[in-house]
């Protein structure tokens, strides 16, 4: 029975989160083409953009493993924000 009703509240976690991802996607592609740009003109990157972009990354790892099954540990909001998978690696 608890699995069951730990599926059924898959939809509603699915859709919230699913709205986060969205509106956070949006700002991340924004980033990216900063982060771009920065690169090119400064000839490195910067460690703060990266590493908001690592975040959003985890992020999705983490919702993508709850929605699929693999673990029954909720994604942020409903749980903590948790430590990135791998840090952002600046060589």
């Amino acid at each position: 029975m608890e699995d069951r009703l730990e599926a059924i509240l898959r939809i509603p976690i699915g859709l919230i989160c699913g709205i986060i991802l969205g509106l956070w996607k949006v700002v991340i592609q924004v980033v990216v083409i900063v982060h771009w740009v920065y690169a090119i003109v400064t000839g490195k990157r910067n460690k703060g953009m990266a590493e908001f972009c690592n975040k959003w990354v985890t992020y999705v790892y983490n919702f993508l493993r709850y929605m699929t099954f693999a673990t029954n540990k909720r994604p942020f909001p409903f749980d903590d924000f948790g430590k990135e998978k791998d840090k952002v690696d600046m060589k």
